[in-house]
């Protein structure tokens, strides 16, 4: 991860257009309308994974932000040597813990999901239908943007409506997939040989 391949945000959107997909938001405590306490406070609530630091006069201020589990605080005058000092610290800090995860856009809004939580995609009514741990989410994507988008990470498709993650498949019997939640889905006989190349490709890892 680089400068180039995260996005920082300067000012604060209307929270209904907030965006997950950012990775760093600079805070000043102190703002006219809504001050940057209560800021952090409101993103904590809608992203718990966003880093944040402040930007204060007055150290005290800055302690209690970590509350709201800041990256860190900056003392102003804003200094470039800090400043580069703070970024190459996140970014190595988020290189080392991120999580691959995917922005899913819709008429709700956008949610960050973790790849890992996503058991399978499926057609649904010419749109994308994600079935994750949490939840099931709509996306106005293609199931081709998403195949390409997804291959490299372990998705595979089985189905010309289907996209699966290999992790939670427990078994395949003739064109009957079982996943480790208990659901079944379809695998298509065209489909099949390839599919069953990469599953075992897969497992052939963990043996």
């Amino acid at each position: 991860m680089s400068y180039s391949h995260c996005k920082f945000s300067a000012i604060i959107v209307p929270w209904e257009k907030y965006d997950p997909s950012i990775d760093l938001i600079f805070l000043d405590i102190q703002m006219r309308l809504l001050d940057g306490l209560h800021t952090a406070e409101r993103l904590r609530q809608m992203d718990g994974s966003v880093g944040i630091i402040f930007l204060t006069t007055l150290t005290q201020y800055g302690l209690e932000g970590y509350k709201y589990q800041a990256t860190n605080y900056i003392i102003k005058p804003l200094k470039y040597a800090r400043l580069k000092s703070e970024l190459d610290r996140f970014i190595g800090r988020r290189r080392r813990d991120e999580v691959p995860s995917i922005v899913i856009t819709n008429d709700s809004g956008k949610y960050k999901v973790p790849l890992k939580s996503i058991r399978y995609v499926e057609s649904f009514k010419r749109n994308l239908l994600f079935h994750t741990e949490q939840e099931e989410i709509i996306s106005y994507r293609s199931m081709k943007e998403m195949e390409q988008e997804l291959s490299d990470r372990d998705f595979v498709r089985c189905h010309t409506s289907y996209l699966v993650n290999l992790f939670y498949i427990k078994g395949v019997k003739k064109l009957d997939i079982e996943l480790i939640s208990g659901e079944h889905i379809p695998v298509s006989q065209p489909k099949r040989k390839e599919f069953m190349e990469k599953l075992t490709e897969y497992w052939g890892d963990f043996l």
